[in-house]
């Protein structure tokens, strides 16, 4: 897993555990701890292990390569879920995840709805060493210019894309510098729920809650609790059991040797406050 302080990745790592136990699997669960070279190792110690199969977050979409090419090489198969590797020469046997561009596209139309006819300035609290998150900040881009390309004023406009580490307390930190250089910031973008979360206490802190609307991604129990109490405005939901089943199902047709879909992309869903108020699972 890319990291289990995320509980996204739990969620994963927990569901993907329990459905191959079902098959008659057993599972080993690392935490690479956002590290690529502590996930390289991980995967020199399965090759050791002589395991059937490998799962993997990659932790750099392309730094991971060579970790994966030796698995090759070894004759193990090596899947991926949630996030993609784009490295050349890595031969990967099936991806699940979300279909992220089309997620960053629901995440740009919400915060073109949010922010009106007003506009404004935009921070991107990105991720770049994951592919989805890459994926998720070029769907957003593409739909704010489209929508600035239809605007003669009241134009919103990314003044930075700053590394939010995906993990509360680095979003925290990134949005108090961005309050400094950027005091009539509007609007914030984050690639997950933690980035978000920490986007969100660094405009309390900073007496801003009420002039930044934020758009998260992920759909985190925690994540929606914010969108229902008006802390997030929305997030293009993903489906990580639904990843983990699929991943399991694809181990099992790769070693029976029938057929699958090799990239199974899921398509998120925007939730808003309306849906939170619907939610059993919410206080």
């Amino acid at each position: 897993m890319l990291t289990l302080k995320n509980p996204f990745f739990k969620i994963i790592a927990d569901t993907l555990t329990a459905e191959a136990e079902k098959q008659g699997f057993s599972v080993t669960v690392n935490d690479a701890n956002l590290n690529v070279d502590t996930q390289a190792k991980h995967l020199d110690n399965y090759l050791s292990q002589k395991v059937t199969a490998i799962v993997l977050n990659p932790a750099d979409r392309i730094a991971i390569g060579p970790a994966i090419k030796k698995a090759n090489d070894a004759g193990i198969p090596v899947f991926t879920c949630d996030l993609q590797c784009v490295a050349e020469d890595a031969e990967i046997a099936g991806h699940v995840g979300t279909d992220n561009y089309a997620g960053g596209r629901q995440a740009g139309q919400a915060m073109a709805e949010v922010l009106g006819e007003e506009g404004g300035e935009v921070l991107v609290l990105h991720f770049r060493q994951a592919n989805s998150c890459v994926l998720r900040v070029n769907g957003f881009t593409d739909v704010i210019n489209a929508a600035n390309e239809k605007r003669a004023e009241g134009k919103i406009n990314v003044v930075a894309e700053l590394n939010g580490g995906g993990l509360r307390d680095v979003g925290h930190n990134a949005t108090a510098d961005a309050l400094v250089a950027h005091p009539n910031l509007r609007g914030i973008f984050a690639i997950n729920d933690p980035s978000a979360l920490g986007a969100r206490k660094a405009l309390e802190e900073a007496g801003k809650h009420d002039q930044v609307r934020i758009i998260g991604f992920d759909g985190q129990i925690e994540g929606k609790q914010a969108i229902k109490d008006g802390e997030i405005y929305a997030d293009p939901i993903q489906f990580p059991n639904q990843m983990a089943i699929l991943t399991v199902q694809n181990i099992q047709k790769y070693l029976d040797g029938e057929e699958f879909e090799k990239v199974h992309l899921i398509t998120p869903k925007l939730y808003k406050q309306a849906d939170a108020e619907q939610d059993p699972d919410l206080k």
